[in-house]
């Protein structure tokens, strides 16, 4: 690529920072931090992203004076990642005579703290809230800080502490740093990465047509989105990808969700879904409600929808719901493109229609007014954050005037793919919407999908709760429905 830098420069606790060449591209933020920069308030826990202990704080310059702050999982972040970027530990939130930030001073008022190995973790959650949100409702703290884990406090110490951090003044400290950041940012950006390590090579295009062509130069290069997947081949299966093609600075991928005159939702490949969140719940309730539950915050923050599209796992909570709504996928190899129903791209367990070279650019689904609420979304697990699906329904029927005139239903967890409910459809369509017709549909469960039993729930279960599901989307689109659950708890069966 011509006009490239081959090495990887961020701001660190808002000074710059040079990655020497001799770091591998596979090397997580996680170890860097901690074994060569020295930074140890970082803390390695699950390494896999779930606990939260290695949770910093990145920032990314979005236009010319414009910083976004997040919180992330560096254990699952590669460092090439966060070039050009700001990265903020626990150790760069006191001031320059070791002033307490608000978000420690809270921890220790409310005494959060007990053994203290997941503090400076709640710490920096807390921190990019305090940042991003500017003074958030104390009932978001829920949510801010469910992708960290503590064993010592039972959680209310530190919910008060993020309630007192939100009431105090920012720092004069802080915000000097923060107000220099976007001018440095400036200076790091402009160039596209290329790392040629003896470990593997890393690039990172910023244009949609640089990174086709790398693509169709390595086909079996491994597309990075947001890691939350390709960081767990590193820490967990000690896989090194020998080429990592990075979508991570490719504008056109990121741009936030495009609504068209045709009434057409359009989700780049690279958009996150905390990006995607706010538009995909004003058109669909109930889709804005499953995102809150898919990962935590810092996964939400990193992972890309149209990565869950890519990697086609059969628990993904996403495609379900993407199909029930009549969804299409754009995928593209050089400069062609090809469009064909979500359905069709899962063929097979770990087997999706793509070719070598091309890859998912885009999602295509139409809409109708926002505040649709004839999609339904119930994500089956055993815990309410942070847990994989034993099962994802989504339900989405147009009934007028009592009678079913289509359906869409699709589940997660039933199949070796995300896959559609056709003859419960056809069972539906045409019929009186009444009880009697969805009682008389349930049987075709047992032709449409053959569940396997594994940890997360038995084959039996799986079958019993989908067509659980079926009724209770019945008794939630009619008249007489009982008052729904929204919120934390809005489709979870043991709690309804």
């Amino acid at each position: 690529m011509a006009g490239t830098r081959d090495q990887v420069s961020f701001l660190l606790n808002g000074v710059r920072h040079d990655v020497p060449r001799s770091v591998p591209p596979t090397r997580t933020l996680l170890d860097y931090l901690r074994e060569d920069c020295g930074l140890r308030g970082t803390k390695e826990g699950c390494n896999e992203g779930d606990c939260g202990a290695c949770t910093v704080v990145v920032g990314q310059l979005e236009g010319e004076d414009q910083v976004a702050y997040r919180a992330i999982n560096a254990c699952i972040t590669v460092v090439p990642m966060v070039d050009g970027m700001s990265v903020v530990t626990v150790e760069g939130l006191r001031g320059p005579n070791g002033e307490l930030h608000p978000c420690q001073q809270a921890m220790v008022e409310c005494h959060g703290s007990q053994c203290g190995f997941c503090t400076p973790g709640f710490v920096m959650s807390m921190y990019a809230a305090f940042v991003e949100l500017d003074n958030p409702p104390a009932a978001s703290f829920d949510d801010v800080l469910a992708g960290n884990l503590c064993r010592c406090t039972g959680y209310g110490t530190i919910v008060t502490a993020a309630r007192r951090m939100s009431d105090k003044p920012h720092p004069k400290w802080d915000e000097d740093r923060l107000l220099g950041e976007p001018a440095k940012l400036r200076k790091l950006s402009g160039s596209d990465l290329a790392l040629d390590h003896p470990d593997g090579k890393f690039f990172a295009p910023q244009s949609i047509d640089e990174f086709a062509g790398l693509y169709e130069q390595y086909p079996q290069a491994t597309v990075l989105g947001g890691a939350t997947d390709v960081g767990l081949w590193v820490t967990k299966q000690q896989r090194t990808p020998p080429v990592l093609i990075s979508i991570g600075r490719v504008e056109a991928l990121k741009h936030l969700l495009d609504r068209t005159k045709d009434n057409t939702c359009i989700i780049r490949a690279g958009v996150t879904y905390a990006d995607a969140s706010t538009t995909l719940e004003l058109l669909w309730p109930d889709l804005g409600e499953l995102i809150r539950r898919v990962g935590s915050v810092q996964v939400r923050n990193s992972g890309t929808i149209g990565g869950n599209i890519a990697n086609g796992s059969p628990i993904g909570d996403m495609p379900p719901a993407l199909i029930a709504l009549g969804a299409s996928v754009v995928l593209r190899k050089g400069a062609n493109r090809r469009k064909l129903q979500l359905e069709d791209y899962f063929i097979s367990y770990g087997k999706q229609d793509r070719q070598a070279g091309e890859f998912v650019e885009a999602i295509e689904i139409p809409h109708g007014e926002p505040g649709d609420l004839t999609l339904r979304c119930y994500k089956i697990s055993k815990r309410f954050d942070q847990d994989i699906s034993a099962v994802c329904g989504c339900l989405n029927l147009r009934i007028e005037d009592g009678t079913v005139l289509s359906a869409r239903i699709a589940f997660g967890g039933m199949a070796a793919i995300p896959k559609r409910a056709k003859a419960v459809e056809a069972a539906l369509v045409g019929k009186p919407w009444i009880i009697a017709t969805v009682e008389a549909a349930l049987p075709a469960f047992d032709a449409d999908y053959q569940p396997i039993s594994d940890m997360r729930a038995s084959a039996a279960y799986r079958l019993r709760v989908a067509k659980n599901l079926l009724v209770r989307y019945f008794h939630e689109t009619t008249s007489d429905a009982p008052t729904r659950l929204v919120g934390r708890y809005a489709g979870v069966v043991a709690d309804v």
